[in-house]
């Protein structure tokens, strides 16, 4: 018997907004994210816009001096972390500290500490670099600091699959509740690469969007004519836990995790398959996991990025999938608000989820004007809808062909 797996908190910081009920807000109302990159001067780049971060202070989270030790990724994570553990009721002490964990994975890093780190060393030699350079850049530093904010001593791990990495995180941490070596695991995604650098090298690859004249109708998933994707950034945690333990702490029961597929492409280093080979193996397994019926799903999050490979591939995919309940299934892109977070975007995608299940709600996709002929399911076109849906998928795909899906249900006992 496998040990069930329930959602008891949650936790968003996103470019739409810096907690789970304005984010969920922005997102019914079909907000974008977008707008002109506020940190650094565009004059000479390409692309001059993305899904950034508003109005965050790390110092309502960490002291000041603390603050500049950690990257930016890191301030996400533990503002969306004391979200969903306030949100789920758990207090960490000597009691069940070692069967708590944290798993908290990201695609880069801290991008910024990099870059300012490198300037200094070019500039005024290498004495002048950082000694907490290498602790705020890494990708397990994140979870570290959330374990040691919080006393997490049970599992501490991360993930660098790029933008798979989020949900790579919780299907993990499914897998270790599921097999006993923690009872609770505080886990998801976050990202902060909106950097020169990070935006200089996805131009370059023409994986972005560039309409600069109108960056909150830049991301717009399966429509003829999307340009590529808007890089965002954020946070999206969530709290698993063993079904008995938090019935008996009389936790609120948010959903429940039922399955988790891993797949690869072994294809291309950036394009998905074009036979949508290893999204059909990533949801079928997750299906299969979850001891369901394709028909049972009502709802996809797609991976959706607004990249024409993408899109049309996922779409293939879904079809191959779900045969004639494709046409059945409401499927959206809420990357189209949020933009695309990256290692984050696994984990924000599945707050968004149970949120969907929580509250009877399907999130658009905005910008859907035109649709692509070769993307023709029901995207949720622009405007929320209200649904009641009993088993709700999430996919992810990242660089490298990684993929994962994520599938929650209503919580049953």
């Amino acid at each position: 018997m496998r040990r069930r797996v329930v959602v008891t908190g949650l936790g968003l910081v996103t470019a739409c907004g810096n907690d789970v009920d304005s984010t969920w807000s922005a997102l019914m109302s079909g907000e974008s994210g977008a707008d002109a990159i506020s940190r650094f001067d565009t004059d000479d780049f390409a692309v001059k816009f993305a899904c950034e971060v508003k109005g965050f202070d790390v110092e309502e989270y960490v002291a000041k001096k603390e603050a500049r030790r950690m990257g930016a990724f890191t301030h996400f994570a533990i503002a969306a972390s004391d979200e969903a553990l306030e949100d789920s009721g758990l207090t960490i002490d000597d009691s069940n500290a070692d069967m708590v964990g944290t798993y908290i994975s990201s695609g880069i890093g801290d991008f910024w500490a990099i870059e300012r780190e490198h300037e200094k060393l070019l500039k005024s030699g290498p004495g002048r670099v950082s000694p907490f350079f290498i602790v705020s850049a890494i990708v397990n530093l994140a979870s570290g600091n959330v374990s040691i904010r919080h006393g997490a001593k049970g599992p501490n791990s991360a993930t660098a699959t790029a933008c798979s990495a989020g949900a790579h995180a919780i299907g993990d941490s499914f897998r270790i509740i599921e097999r006993g070596d923690a009872d609770v695991m505080i886990c998801g995604g976050t990202e902060s690469a909106i950097t020169p650098m990070s935006v200089a090298g996805f131009a370059s690859m023409r994986a972005l969007s560039k309409r600069n004249d109108e960056p909150q109708r830049a991301s717009r998933p399966f429509d003829a004519e999307r340009d590529g994707f808007v890089i965002g950034e954020g946070a999206g945690i969530m709290i698993l836990e063993e079904l008995e333990h938090a019935k008996a702490r009389g936790a609120k029961i948010l959903a429940e995790i039922v399955g988790y597929g891993m797949s690869s492409d072994a294809f291309h280093v950036t394009m998905p398959d074009e036979s949508g080979s290893g999204a059909i193996r990533v949801m079928k397994k997750a299906i299969a996991d979850a001891g369901i019926e394709p028909d049972q799903i009502g709802y996809i999050n797609a991976h959706g990025t607004s990249t024409p490979y993408n899109d049309k591939f996922e779409t293939l995919a879904i079809k191959k999938t779900f045969g004639d309940h494709a046409s059945k299934l409401a499927v959206s892109s809420t990357k189209s608000m949020t933009g695309h977070a990256l290692g984050a975007a696994g984990g924000i995608e599945a707050v968004i989820s149970v949120k969907s299940l929580m509250d009877n709600m399907l999130p658009p996709t905005i910008n859907l004007e035109n649709p692509d002929p070769d993307c023709d399911l029901d995207y949720v076109p622009n405007d929320a809808r209200e649904a009641e849906v009993d088993y709700v998928l999430s996919n992810s795909f990242g660089f490298g062909g990684t993929n994962a899906c994520l599938i929650f249900s209503r919580y049953s006992d």
